[in-house]
């Protein structure tokens, strides 16, 4: 016979014998009540959590959803002026043919290092963004720069009016110059600057420091567009559903480390008139098949941390950015026709042939639309052109103006480009992307190469005179001219093999987006840049957020989150509960069996005669 004792919550004594075994089967029914009942009280119990678990798991989605959905409304909605934990933050877009200023702003944060600032654009009573433009571009004053900040005081007089006087003094300001001032020379540049650094802060309070003013590198500007674009997405945020799509990521610096799961970024592929710019997020440690390439590399690849802190890697990014002049859809044409020209004069020379000179003898070009007729200047001669449509034959010419190597990892002019997971990426192309996409083919979204080809072909093949016709019925985009429908089929042709030959997309790539705006709304370069510049600027908030958000913490505890622990508690009580009832239901009954200890010693079997003389 074994036995085991307990003093607390009662007495209790369990004896375990061979012969116990079979006391189970002489169990009576109000035991067996017993039984049931407590049976039925832990499955009640354990069902009542899992429903109000899952109940709970719905209600939060539903409310992550209600919260993006407000994101977006509110993101419409005139700014709070009156508001003071509002913050603002000016940003001045000096390119080359005009400068724009851009005022943003954003709530408190909320306490939390892992997360980022939640910066929008300002809306005035209007509900208008508070944007302003002026012309000409700020390299106009290079031989002047002292007229520089009298060209630039409309557009901060515009801030000003706008931002409440009492946050003039914690507004930064940053003075970012781009296309047009990287050209000059590097004293007309610091001139410029200077000057800007020197006036402003006598006319202005707004928080501008020497580093406030600058022009930035092209690798810089499309890094501030990766930002803002995957901020937008909300692909900074954390993880919230099973659904969303992720990537394992190396963080830079420490490849030695385990990778972290985030969420999957979207790269970007610009096409203006002039170059054509790629971004996309790197998560894997790259290789270099040469010395040679990876010093190439490192001007083509930034690390850097969004996050407050520099000691937290959540938001440690490795993007490759790129930019190609001569590969926007204008450039590309002029190379063309350039090309066309020389190509065909000297074949003239060597065959003494008339192909272009005269209007009978026209330069039959693929890439225009059939039977369009087109002429090219160039050093007072002209060519005449007439288009055969033949949207194959126009991809096989345009193929050497990519310039594509036999380097492995290579794309446009042979530049260096690391590998893409192709199965596990998503991009979104704009600009002329979108153009050729939407404004003729009406087919702008989701990019499939099998229905793009065949939409350019038959548009490609189509007499002018019914593109024409179709134009004047208002068949097109609003926005799309002559001009468009003229180099539709140039352009259709020039952005598919950029994108397939030239930066090595295969032609069953099903996650490319062409877009003109996110979400309703044209996403600037200078939405990233006043996220990376202000990244610091919550440590100030999280160090007023600590106390609040520790006793936040427990204030914070419901049952849901806590369910296993009350669970648990609460089965503990219930069966100490019963144990203890049992104990006494079982010594009562002892003591209403047993009314001596004569009675007892003789179950043990001991004489009670032979006890009481020997006590």
């Amino acid at each position: 016979r074994f036995g085991i004792s307990c003093l607390l919550p009662a007495s209790w004594h369990f004896s375990i014998s061979p012969m116990g075994c079979l006391r189970i089967l002489n169990t009576n029914l109000r035991q067996i009540i017993v039984i049931s009942i407590l049976a039925a009280t832990v499955s009640v119990l354990y069902f009542s959590v899992v429903i109000i678990r899952n109940k709970y798991g719905r209600l939060s989605r539903d409310k992550k959803f209600q919260r993006r959905y407000l994101a977006r409304v509110t993101d419409i909605e005139a700014t709070d002026t009156n508001n003071p934990n509002v913050n603002y933050g000016i940003v001045v877009d000096c390119g080359s043919s005009g400068s724009r200023i851009f005022v943003y702003c954003w709530p408190r944060h909320n306490g939390n290092p892992h997360d980022l600032l939640d910066i929008r654009q300002m809306r005035d009573k209007s509900r208008k963004p508070v944007v302003m433009k002026i012309k000409p571009g700020i390299s106009e004053f290079a031989t002047f720069p002292e007229k520089v900040s009298d060209y630039i005081s409309p557009l901060l007089n515009f801030a000003a009016e706008h931002v409440p006087r009492a946050k003039h003094k914690e507004t930064p300001l940053y003075i970012l110059c781009t296309a047009g001032m990287r050209i000059l020379p590097e004293s007309q540049q610091k001139a410029i600057l200077e000057d800007l650094l020197t006036d402003i802060p006598v006319h202005f309070d707004f928080l501008f420091s020497d580093s406030h003013a600058e022009v930035i590198s092209g690798k810089q500007e499309g890094v501030y567009a990766w930002i803002g674009i995957n901020f937008v997405l909300g692909r900074f945020e954390h993880i919230e559903d099973d659904d969303e799509a992720v990537v394992e990521v190396n963080i830079p610096g420490s490849e030695s480390s385990e990778a972290i799961i985030r969420k999957r970024t979207a790269g970007i592929l610009d096409m203006g008139g002039v170059s054509t710019q790629i971004a996309y997020e790197v998560p894997k440690t790259v290789s270099f098949a040469s010395s040679q390439q990876e010093e190439i590399a490192k001007n083509l690849l930034a690390e850097f941390n969004l996050g407050c802190d520099v000691h937290q890697t959540e938001h440690v990014y490795r993007v490759y950015v790129a930019t190609f002049l001569g590969f926007g859809g204008n450039a590309a044409r002029q190379r063309y026709e350039d090309r066309i020209f020389a190509n065909t004069a000297q074949k003239n020379r060597l065959l003494g042939k008339q192909t272009g000179l005269t209007p009978d003898t026209p330069y039959l070009d693929p890439c225009l639309p059939l039977d369009i007729k087109d002429e090219i200047q160039q050093s007072g001669q002209t060519m005449y052109l007439r288009g055969t449509g033949d949207f194959d034959l126009c991809r096989e010419t345009i193929q050497p103006f990519m310039n594509k190597t036999n380097e492995t990892q290579t794309s446009l002019n042979g530049i260096y480009q690391p590998p893409i997971h192709f199965q596990n990426s998503e991009f979104y192309g704009f600009s002329e992307f979108y153009y050729c996409t939407e404004d003729v083919l009406r087919m702008g979204g989701d990019y499939s190469a099998a229905k793009f080809t065949k939409a350019a072909k038959d548009y490609c093949a189509t007499k002018w005179s019914i593109l024409r016709e179709r134009f004047d019925r208002g068949l097109y985009a609003s926005h799309a001219d002559l001009h468009r429908l003229k180099y539709q089929c140039f352009k259709s042709a020039w952005m598919f093999e950029v994108f397939h030959r030239g930066f090595s997309f295969p032609v069953n790539y099903k996650n490319l987006k062409t877009a003109l705006q996110v979400y309703d709304k044209e996403v600037q370069w200078t939405l990233g840049a006043i996220l990376y510049r202000t990244r610091f600027l919550p440590l100030r908030d999280i160090q007023q957020e600590i106390f609040r958000a520790s006793h936040a913490h427990w204030r914070g505890f419901s049952f849901v989150y806590n369910h296993y622990l009350f669970s648990g508690c609460f089965l503990v009580v219930l069966l100490s509960i019963l144990l203890y009832l049992l104990r006494l239901r079982r010594i009562h009954r002892w003591t209403l069996r047993n009314g001596s200890a004569a009675t007892l010693w003789m179950e043990e079997g001991l004489p009670s005669q032979k006890i009481a003389g020997t006590l």
